[in-house]
């Protein structure tokens, strides 16, 4: 005899629970971004492809100001739980609102540089703050 509907959830429930004791934070944190990803009709980071358009959706690790070719440049690490993806805007110092830990969607053409995803001058959309 199967065990009822009841017994299923309650069961999946405890395997939810087992797994999120028994990994990591990073690991967590991976596996609540690539659900964020797929509930926002996002492409994964991991399945960009070079000079294809996208919009992806994460959160930004580390915020730089490097110069590229003598123009000031911000550059931010967007990770969404299966890849990270470079997003840069050329000729910005800063840009209010993009600081590490915030959350965003961005959309542009992706390019691969040095092996890297890369996401130049996207439009992006920051997150509400209190929803993270």
């Amino acid at each position: 005899m199967s065990p009822g509907p009841r017994a299923e959830k309650s069961s999946g429930r405890f395997r939810r629970i087992l797994g999120r004791l028994s990994s990591t934070p990073e690991e967590q944190e991976s596996e609540e971004l690539a659900e964020e990803s797929a509930t926002a009709d996002c492409t994964r980071i991991a399945d960009c492809q070079d000079r294809e358009m996208v919009t992806v959706t994460g959160t930004l690790r580390t915020v730089t100001l490097k110069p590229r070719s003598g123009v000031p440049s911000l550059e931010a690490e967007l990770f969404d739980g299966s890849a990270p993806l470079d997003v840069v805007w050329l000729g910005r110092r800063s840009i209010v609102g993009i600081e590490p830990g915030r959350k965003l969607i961005a959309s542009g053409r992706v390019s691969i540089d040095r092996g890297r995803r890369v996401l130049f001058n996207p439009k992006y959309e920051l997150r509400p703050l209190g929803r993270e």
